[in-house]
């Protein structure tokens, strides 16, 4: 029989267990067979015994913990935590954007008068539930009016237009790619940042794509950066051979709502309609995780080797995502972008 671990349970469910255990051992019952009716292991029960022997049984019950009583009350943690959880320091008059257990110690010490320890701030930020984490970074010119009529309003309205339309809906990125550019960890002994050794030229290639909450993936590699002649050259290739009209969902870059981009899908008579996201908002871009695997996933794992060129490893990398259309689809089920649905 799988036993429990007693620490597991509380103080006082614990304690009447230990109670009724002597009782029945004291009336004869094997300690053996007492702890498995506990789920606990038979040593549990030779302790419980030692502890009564002798004494009555009122010595196992649950008393209060003794020790030094905590500082702030529940009622003032919870305060706490309502201080830092999504918060800025700023908001509270710090010149710092994160926080750290001294600014929520001094926070503590203006708000509350009380004078405690890193060390206490620390327990204390734990046990109501705060942990240290990587912030997601976002533009201070973000709308979130905006933002919530896209995911509410208007995108809902185009994926209507596009069922009418017995058209598909896509979401355009373009990223770059640097062969010396370092993703993710490695082990190493402690105090020795460990070395990867990569090519010395600096090579470098951009890439753009297209997804779709189906599993398809179009993408191109072109060097150097995109201006308005390069992306209606681009448009051209995503088009070629297509059935369907397009709906393109992308963001409000400057080479992306030229004239000379605009004169051209004016041309396709509705076979390409172009639909700009919110401003600053990249996340609700399903096509900006695709980047952010292929590049945790590509020569950040595998450095090139000498005489490796770096845009037949990207291609090479994004032929094998293209066939991968699991992966793709996966793309649209991280949460900010659920509000994709299927057209």
């Amino acid at each position: 029989m799988k036993t429990r671990d007693g620490r597991t349970l509380d103080h006082a469910t614990l304690a009447e267990m230990r109670r009724l255990a002597a009782e029945r051992m004291r009336a004869g019952e094997r300690p053996a067979a007492v702890a498995a009716s506990f789920g606990l292991q038979r040593a549990w029960a030779y302790r419980v015994q030692a502890a009564a022997r002798g004494k009555p049984l009122t010595v196992l019950r649950a008393r209060k913990a003794t020790g030094r009583p905590r500082t702030l009350t529940s009622a003032e943690e919870r305060q706490v935590f309502r201080w830092v959880h999504g918060k800025s320091p700023w908001q509270y008059g710090f010149d710092f954007g994160w926080w750290t257990r001294t600014l929520v110690q001094a926070l503590i010490a203006d708000r509350f008068a009380v004078a405690l320890s890193l060390a206490s701030i620390g327990a204390l930020l734990a046990r109501v539930g705060l942990t240290v984490q990587k912030p997601l970074q976002r533009a201070y010119q973000r709308d979130p009016v905006a933002i919530a009529r896209w995911q509410r309003e208007t995108y809902p309205a185009l994926v209507k237009q596009a069922r009418k339309a017995r058209a598909d809906i896509a979401f355009w990125d373009a990223s770059g790619f640097r062969a010396d550019a370092v993703h993710g960890t490695t082990w190493s002994a402690r105090g020795k940042t460990p070395v990867v050794h990569r090519p010395g030229q600096r090579q470098s290639i951009s890439a753009a794509s297209a997804v779709s909450s189906h599993g398809a993936f179009w993408f191109r590699t072109y060097k150097g950066g995109l201006n308005g002649a390069l992306f209606v050259t681009l448009l051209k290739q995503l088009l070629r051979g297509r059935k369907r009209p397009l709906h393109l969902m992308l963001d409000r870059l400057p080479a992306r709502q030229t004239k000379l981009a605009a004169d051209y899908v004016a041309t396709t008579k509705g076979r390409l309609t172009l639909h700009f996201l919110p401003g600053y908002a990249p996340d609700l871009n399903p096509d900006e995780l695709v980047w952010s695997h292929a590049k945790r996933t590509g020569t950040s794992r595998r450095p090139l080797q000498q005489g490796e060129q770096l845009e037949a490893r990207v291609h090479e990398q994004l032929a094998a995502m293209q066939k991968d259309k699991p992966l793709i689809r996966s793309f649209f089920q991280h949460p900010s972008v659920s509000y994709i649905t299927d057209c």
